[in-house]
């Protein structure tokens, strides 16, 4: 491979380059369906578009092979040489380690070979993230430095600023950092106020402005920056937009803090940095002038889903080492793995683990086709799936040590300290779930936007048409997607036949069930017809998408453009919407698994049976709170409650035990 020289330091580095020579040399285009460009989006509108999720993606057994044989020194590097306790302990990566994952190739591995890198796809690229995740904060500096700091040359970067300086941030010479963040602007990005302002030569711009929270910006020497410029209209008017900018500390006028003291992955480097009067030249645009947004986004959405893979490699490690606990420590002259709430949650783990492993490499293997298919929907849901479920676990895992995972002899609190940044960092996870409501109600509301203004018009046949629905829904329809059946996608062990649906929740208090009688207003199955059984899951993602669409209508109906404000309703839309995103996952991985024969498959499919069950019943509870009358909607009283705390600015009840005066 180009350039692999540069990673020669060690017999590992040596036998990793080895293996990547071969790997590169037969590398293959991932064997999957054509591209559909718009999955998540789609069940918006009640279709699953089966070409880009079924079947699972796979890699050719030669890839797998080669990819193992440069799995094997990186994660004996990480499990023999790295001190996650020391760095920890320290707040900083050794020099030495840092050297290490330079000679293993790590600072490149989505550099193009032709740069230097590994040019490795977005699939090895998340199998390699399990292993780095071992170690969190050595995780955190390499993401930082590829997945988002010099990933906007990638993406969107002049054949002349790649060649200049990818293959010295591909080797590790030079770091990579990305500074969006201020002071005065976090998740609202067009807000900074950095600015950059053309020289009277308009050979540069002069960079003005301090960003905070920068990961690895004491290490770096290149920085992706975003800053203010002036943009002339074509009406001729200027107005402010954000441009991004490459950045090298060597231009002058850059300044770091001194790292921050944080709660978590503390060997990561994160400080503030400052530019005074930083002449960058204007050959160092990044993209287009006043595009600075739209960078800023292509690369954050590009690198989500790898959390996924990440956190699923952090669990699945983690569930060995309280395994091992469990089954050696006895109370009650019996091991703790006897007892039925410990095995509870080594299921809720291994499910988590399954689901977040199985969303992320979905969505991997749709960012692999081509065409550069938009997974922005598909890659926010993964992190936040993935994040939140990451959060849960290490505290259950802690839970099974009691007093023994509270102690820093022990690596759960460490892990749990730095879990907890995962639902903030890369968009927080309340941004991320209005993002993907309303990324795809908007979807919805271009198509369905002739439909809805005829309804809110009283066109008859339209009505008549909606009502004929609504009625069939409540009779049990059945609902058929195309998922099982003699030319279904989903393997027959999760597929039971003769099924029929349940009546849908209510939508929008204007069609109740036929078969609420009193009090059952918004309840989801219909009197006398079973809901579908434990194993019969492809049925239940189907009829979810089908009543989510639905549903979806109504919304669009009540609220119309106002919905942006509706933050309650949008969040319950983006969780029906990733426990769909997750089910169609866990069904694709577990049916390919099936039919190849892989080992263990009985066990996936008990995973992915338990996870589409409790998801079905889930999504029905929260579709049934969309509904305008649901008394299970406490929104209102939500609000009223939070209204007058933040009035006082205080806890509003009088004391206990406080008295009249």
């Amino acid at each position: 491979m180009s350039g692999c020289g540069l990673f020669l330091r060690s017999a590992a580095a040596a036998r990793s380059c080895r293996a990547l020579v071969a790997f590169t040399a037969s590398r293959r285009p991932l064997r999957t369906s054509p591209p559909s460009q718009a999955f998540a989006k789609e069940l918006f509108l009640g279709k699953i578009e089966k070409k880009e999720v079924f079947p699972f993606p796979e890699v050719s057994q030669d890839e797998l092979n080669e990819i193992n044989q440069f799995v094997g020194p990186v994660e004996k590097f990480f499990t023999e040489e790295v001190d996650s306790q020391k760095i920890d302990r320290e707040g900083k990566i050794p020099n030495e380690t840092l050297e290490k994952l330079k000679s293993l190739g790590l600072f490149g591995m989505q550099v193009p070979e032709e740069y230097g890198g590994l040019g490795l796809s977005n699939t090895m690229y998340a199998r390699l993230g399990e292993i780095i995740s071992l170690d969190s904060s050595i995780a955190v500096t390499l993401a930082a430095h590829q997945a988002i700091g010099l990933k906007g040359i990638i993406l969107a970067g002049s054949e002349e600023q790649k060649a200049r300086y990818l293959p010295r941030l591909a080797s590790g010479e030079h770091v990579a950092a990305f500074c969006l963040t201020e002071p005065a602007s976090g998740s609202d990005a067009a807000s900074i106020r950095t600015r950059a302002t053309l020289s009277e030569d308009k050979k540069h711009y002069i960079l003005n402005g301090s960003k905070v929270w920068i990961t690895n910006g004491g290490l770096a020497s290149v920085f992706t920056v975003f800053a203010k410029t002036e943009v002339v209209d074509s009406n001729g008017s200027v107005k402010d937009k954000v441009t991004a900018f490459i950045v090298e500390r060597d231009f002058g006028g850059v300044t770091s803090g001194k790292p921050e003291d944080k709660l978590g992955i503390r060997g990561s480097n994160t400080c503030e940095v400052h530019f005074e009067n930083t002449r960058v030249p204007v050959g160092n645009v990044l993209g287009e002038v006043g595009g600075g947004f739209k960078v800023a986004m292509n690369i954050l959405n590009s690198g989500r889903f790898s959390m996924g893979s990440a956190v699923a490699g952090m669990l699945k490690t983690l569930i060995e080492m309280t395994a091992e606990y469990a089954c050696t420590r006895k109370q009650f002259n019996r091991n703790l793995s006897e007892f039925g709430l410990i095995q509870e949650k080594f299921a809720l783990m291994a499910q988590k683990a399954y689901v977040m492993e199985s969303m992320a490499y979905l969505t991997a293997g749709m960012l692999d086709q081509p065409g550069f298919p938009d997974c922005s929907i598909e890659a926010a849901m993964v992190k936040v799936f993935s994040s939140e479920a990451a959060w849960q676990c290490v505290s259950e895992a802690l839970q099974v040590l009691g007093g023994s995972g509270y102690m820093r002899d022990y690596p759960y609190e460490r892990i749990l300290r730095d879990s907890r940044i995962l639902l903030i960092f890369e968009g927080t996870n309340e941004i991320l779930r209005m993002y993907i409501a309303l990324t795809g109600l908007q979807h919805a509301g271009r198509i369905l936007t002739a439909r809805v203004k005829q309804l809110k018009q009283g066109n008859v046949t339209t009505i008549l048409e909606t009502v004929g629905q609504r009625l069939r829904d409540s009779l049990g329809r059945a609902v058929d997607l195309g998922l099982t059946g003699k030319l279904g996608v989903v393997h027959p062990s999760m597929a039971s036949e003769g099924h029929q649906v349940p009546s849908p929740p209510c939508h929008g208090g204007e069609q109740p069930s036929l078969a609420a009688g009193p009090g059952h207003r918004g309840r989801a199955v219909l009197t006398g017809i079973l809901p579908p059984a434990p194993q019969d899951s492809a049925h239940k993602l189907e009829q979810n998408v089908h009543y989510f669409s639905r549903t979806v209508e109504t919304l669009l109906l009540r609220f119309g453009k106002t919905i942006v404000e509706e933050q309650l309703v949008l969040k319950r839309v983006a969780n029906v919407l990733i426990n769909l995103y997750g089910m169609t996952a866990v069904l694709s991985r577990a049916s390919r698994s099936i039919r190849v024969g892989l080992q263990n498959h009985d066990h996936e499919v008990l995973l992915a049976n338990i996870f589409c069950t409790e998801a079905y019943h889930q999504n029905l509870c929260t579709l049934s709170q969309l509904d305008k009358h649901s008394p299970e909607n406490l929104d209102e009283l939500i609000k009223k409650v939070s209204q007058q705390v933040l009035e006082k600015r205080a806890y509003v009840c009088a004391h206990p035990l406080d008295r009249p005066s």
